[in-house]
């Protein structure tokens, strides 16, 4: 019985020992997703642009059919 205890009390302290040394996140990161966010919604603005343009030819095309 002494023995499974001691084992219990081995395996805890590798175990913490373990968890504690984890890496934590940089703040440094969340700076770049910021960035990335802006260009995102620019990208987002020159495709809807570019989508509008698309239509607008399509409906020019179909007038000129009719």
């Amino acid at each position: 019985m002494k023995k499974v205890i001691l084992l219990f009390a081995l395996l805890f302290t590798v175990s913490s020992s373990f968890i504690s040394c984890r890496e934590t996140r940089n703040e440094d990161t969340d700076v770049e997703v910021t960035d990335d966010l802006d260009n995102v919604d620019e990208n987002v603005e020159d495709a809807a642009e570019d989508v509008g343009d698309e239509i607008e030819d399509g409906v020019d095309e179909v007038d000129e059919e009719f």
